[in-house]
């Protein structure tokens, strides 16, 4: 079975790292959290700002937290927002509802984790970290 080690994860930074650099993005920092929402890896580039680790982790948290990527917190934040503010609640205030949550998956399904990016749009943020995790050989689920 595949796992996500830290060579892994520093990978997976690597390559959206290295794909914001080829999109001219702004400067991101990027979290890595193993299954049960413990830090793996984290960078950030030069020029990031204040709170971009909270904001990295609390969205590859919210994405752990629901088993869907942070997109689909995004949408329920829409749609149910009692729901998302609840979430909020019993995680003390760790979910980030917000795209650029994406779950880390083995090729055979198995969970491994989740990266959370901020720094440019939500978008910008979900398709670094989709980059990055499909570069180092694993699925990415964005929700």
């Amino acid at each position: 079975m595949t796992s996500l080690t830290l060579a892994k994860a520093n990978e997976i930074i690597e390559r959206a790292f290295a794909k914001a650099r080829e999109a001219s993005l702004k400067p991101l920092s990027v979290a890595v959290l193993d299954p049960g929402g413990h830090l793996v890896a984290f960078q950030k580039q030069d020029g990031s700002s204040m709170l971009r680790f909270e904001i990295a982790t609390g969205k590859a948290y919210g994405a752990l937290a629901v088993g869907a990527g942070s997109r689909w917190l995004n949408n329920a934040a829409i749609e149910r927002p009692h729901f998302v503010q609840a979430l909020s609640g019993v995680s003390g205030g760790r979910i980030v509802p917000v795209p650029g949550g994406v779950l880390i998956r083995s090729t055979d399904g198995v969970l491994l984790g989740a990266v959370g990016i901020t720094g440019d749009t939500s978008d910008n943020d979900e398709m670094c970290a989709v980059a990055g995790i499909e570069s180092a050989g694993f699925v990415a689920v964005a929700g």
